[in-house]
């Protein structure tokens, strides 16, 4: 369970206020996580949508593993909070560095040549 809320530390001697009202967020047992390295995003006038696949290395297919779809208020929410993470995150972890090439996934996801794909008789991929 998360509780969630926009209250700073606790002020036993202050009346609560509307600004820290907390919310708490039930997560079910039986959620199950997935991994995604490449999202699509997409909107209209009300709504943005994001969804999120999975590609692996030497396949020649991904296949989307979860749709959100949020507000165009909420994904600037969303935007301004992974902004604040990301700060966080490189001033603990050190600077994500990011390739410099045409496309992350030239880098990653080197697909097999037609030569190649002939060599890989025998290790079980289809």
């Amino acid at each position: 369970m998360s509780e969630i809320g926009d209250s700073g530390p606790p002020d036993d001697k202050a009346a609560p206020s509307p600004a820290t009202k907390r919310i708490t967020i039930d997560i079910p047992k039986e959620l199950k996580a997935v991994y995604s390295n490449v999202a699509f995003i997409s909107h209209t006038p009300a709504e943005m949508v994001f969804d999120y696949a999975q590609v692996l290395p030497r396949m020649p297919r991904g296949h989307v593993v979860a749709r959100v779809i949020m507000s165009p208020m909420h994904a600037k929410m969303l935007q301004a909070a992974l902004s604040q993470n990301i700060q966080n995150y490189e001033r603990q972890f050190g600077q994500i560095k990011i390739p410099l090439q045409k496309t992350l996934a030239d880098q990653f996801f080197q697909f097999p040549t037609q030569d190649e794909e002939g060599s890989n008789e025998g290790d079980g991929l289809i």
